[in-house]
């Protein structure tokens, strides 16, 4: 298990991040660029250390904020896949993959079989002869892989494993590196900033925002309960905060945000409260709407992004105040002709609106 709490500070860029796995689980570390996600990879390999802290994996202390208990980097059980895969140009794919192994003075037949293995469960054996430049990038990061857990690593860290590969080449590796991840006995810290990436793979999710963790948890936790905005466009819902003021006999409640007033069923209590809505809740007009919603929006569309695989849902973005996303069928777009710069109504009503705090 991975237990790991620690902070750097780089200029005037202050780091602090707390991080727990469990072996067998993948903790997805998400944010942004500039974030501190590849720092912090590079604290847990031991490239960098922290100002204090520590990191601890199993029953060893990697780092404990003593210069002299610190492990170095070379001596750390650490699988590590950076951005650009590093392998070596002049050597084969076998020779990359067994690296790792004859750095620890191993050889022989041993050696061979271990590779023999790696190479195999990544489905590239018939690669082994060949060196980097003769390889596709899937090919490559398939043998960055193959390297990384030869070695049967405590620890395996991935920093955006699929950020160099084109996006069918990503939709190909994607369910074969979950189904790798899953099947290896360590703890796995994978670095990204794709949300398709954070849900598919990540068992835990921390987010880091500018140095600093602002929430983590299980997908659902963040896709039900989100907590600032970044991670609510980054989990796809529309997320206010506000408090309670007006509360009526019927059960409703009125939220007072910056912007505007939002009717909610009433939760109780006087605190401050997060109210999240989602996109396919959001039902669009080209006129005021009529009927029971409650919650009434306007402004002109500001974005129009189809959704994966096929683009047969559409999300819609409104720069109301504040702004607005729902999400609809490419039918809907075509018939009512949606279109960036129209004026359109956004609505929902108060009983699909999520309150927390």
């Amino acid at each position: 298990m991975l237990r790991a709490t620690f902070a750097k500070r780089l200029g005037t860029f202050q780091l602090e991040v707390t991080l727990e796995a469990g072996r067998g689980q993948t903790l997805v570390l998400v944010g942004e660029s500039g974030a501190g996600k590849t720092t912090a990879l590079r604290l847990l390999a031991g490239l960098d250390h922290p100002d204090h802290g520590h990191i601890v994996i199993g029953d060893r202390t990697w780092f404990d904020g003593a210069p002299a208990a610190t492990v170095p980097a070379w001596r750390r059980d650490v699988g590590y896949v950076p951005q650009d895969y590093a392998l070596f140009p002049h050597l084969s794919a076998f020779e990359n993959v067994a690296f790792g192994l004859r750095s620890q003075g191993l050889s022989g037949r041993w050696v061979r079989d271990r590779v023999d293995e790696a190479l195999e469960r990544l489905g590239i054996p018939d690669l082994a002869r060949r060196h980097p430049q003769e390889l596709s990038g899937g090919q490559r990061q398939r043998v960055a892989f193959a390297r990384a857990i030869v070695t049967e690593p405590s620890l395996l860290l991935l920093d955006e494993p699929l950020g160099a590969l084109d996006p069918q080449s990503q939709r190909a590796l994607r369910g074969e590196l979950r189904r790798l991840l899953t099947g290896l006995p360590c703890a796995t810290v994978y670095v990204t900033h794709a949300p398709i990436e954070a849900t598919v793979f990540g068992d835990l999710i921390v987010v880091l925002e500018e140095g600093r963790v602002t929430q983590a948890g299980t997908r659902d936790d963040l896709l039900r309960h989100p907590r600032s905005s970044y991670v609510a466009e980054f989990m796809g819902v529309n997320l206010f905060r506000g408090t309670i003021g007006y509360r009526d006999f019927a059960g409703l409640a009125e939220v007072q945000t910056p912007e505007r007033t939002l009717s909610v069923v009433d939760p109780g209590g006087d605190q401050p409260v997060f109210v999240a809505v989602g996109p396919r809740d959001v039902t669009l007009h080209l006129e005021p709407p009529s009927g029971s919603a409650q919650n009434v929006f306007h402004g002109p569309i500001e974005e129009i992004v189809p959704e994966p695989p096929y683009g047969e849902r559409v999300r819609v973005a409104i720069a109301s105040q504040p702004p607005l996303v729902a999400e609809v069928t490419r039918h809907s777009v075509e018939t009512m002709g949606l279109a960036v710069g129209l004026p359109v109504y956004g609505s929902f009503k108060a009983s699909v609106v999520v309150t927390y705090r």
